[in-house]
């Protein structure tokens, strides 16, 4: 299903795709950046889908978005009106969250305005008892983890820098010899740098909006995250010393192990496939690497974890909070993703090795398969 909707103030063009219904339910974020176009969210919604299907969620796949620039100031009215309209999804169907563009804590914030008390209203309003479930949905949320950051911030991040850590493991490697360069320093891709960093492994290489940003020893990670601004990008005039400034597109060629594009989607293309020297692609910004970029580096014995396997840890950890399978508990969420990631990277690392299939035709047979949901989902 897809809907198209004109803002009459401002001219901005909104969709949401509903790719699959479970038990009447689909989830998927909302993002807003100038240029978003419906092919762009239909390909986010088959993703999700192949997220949910995958992680055995009891949850089709949606997204919604709008053609708008975040930075302009009257994007906040923008979002509220696209939610308004799309009310009628929001209240009974679509659970959707923050995604480029769009902090959770804005959409929280609308939701509210709205009356719709959070943005997994959807979900919350099937509860035994709501009241409590939004409770444990907020606690959850807003759990306090080392580092200054808030448990929901990070989650996303902490899955893709396991599904990184997973792929070190795999090919015998120990964090501490194994280099990484992540484009993008936002939810996703700072937070990913964050874990990746405390777990020893050499982020020698970030970008953002302004550039690349390079330190062949390795970059002081929790440093650089402290000067970004509320749009994931770095003050260049406050840098440490012996940091190498570089142009944006220099983040793809970078020297490394494994690259995790964390930025737009459509940043690895077939033009600028040929300049990747990775071992390895994760993927933690949905549908990075379109598909004939994608073949091409397999080609070349380049494989590709998926974003609907490596940045999945965010919607599946939303979901396990809603069911009460964890709580506000930093440390039981972190155990159970960073088991069932590691599982699955290895996973679809094995099949590459073994049988020659891409990571993503391994995770597609899993998502082609799902487990029956024919019922009401129960949400404590």
């Amino acid at each position: 299903m897809r809907l198209q909707w004109t803002d009459s103030i401002t001219g901005a063009v909104g969709y949401l795709v509903v790719h699959t219904l479970r038990a009447g339910l689909a989830t998927g974020g909302t993002r807003m950046r100038a240029g978003c176009t419906l092919s762009e969210v239909e390909d986010l919604a088959r993703g999700m889908a192949d997220k949910t299907a995958t992680f055995d969620l009891p949850v089709g796949g949606a997204k919604g978005g709008i053609d708008f620039d975040p930075k302009d100031p009257r994007a906040v009215d923008v979002l509220e009106r696209f939610c308004e309209a799309m009310r009628p999804w929001l209240d009974s169907h679509w659970v959707t969250a923050e995604d480029l563009g769009v902090p959770q804590h804005l959409i929280d914030e609308i939701f509210a305005k709205l009356g719709l008390g959070q943005s997994y209203h959807a979900a919350i309003n099937r509860a035994d008892d709501p009241a409590a479930t939004l409770a444990r949905v907020r606690s959850g949320l807003n759990a306090a983890v080392e580092g200054g950051f808030l448990l929901g911030d990070v989650i996303g991040g902490y899955g893709v820098a396991h599904a990184c850590l997973a792929a070190a493991v795999w090919w015998g490697r120990s964090p501490a010899q194994t280099t990484v360069a992540i484009q993008g320093v936002g939810t996703m891709g700072g937070a990913a740098a964050y874990y990746l960093h405390e777990a020893g492994m050499q982020v020698t290489t970030v970008a953002d909006a302004a550039g690349t940003l390079h330190c062949a020893d390795g970059l002081d990670v929790p440093a650089l995250l402290a000067l970004r601004d509320g749009y994931g990008e770095i003050d260049r005039s406050r840098l440490p010393e012996g940091i190498e400034q570089l142009p944006r597109t220099a983040i793809l060629s970078s020297d490394v192990d494994i690259l995790v594009p964390a930025a737009i989607s459509y940043a690895i293309t077939p033009d600028n496939s040929f300049d990747i020297r990775a071992r390895i692609i994760v993927e933690a910004a949905n549908a990075a690497t379109t598909p004939e970029a994608e073949a091409m580096l397999a080609a070349r014995g380049v494989p590709v974890v998926p974003d609907f396997v490596a940045n999945a840890g965010a919607v599946a950890w939303a979901w396990w909070l809603l069911l009460g399978q964890v709580d506000d508990t930093p440390e039981n969420s972190f155990d159970r993703l960073r088991t069932v990631m590691h599982s699955k990277v290895a996973q679809l690392l094995a099949a590459w090795a073994d049988a020659g299939r891409t990571p993503r035709e391994t995770g597609h047979r899993w998502a082609d398969d799902p487990s029956p949901v024919s019922s009401p989902v129960v949400i404590p």
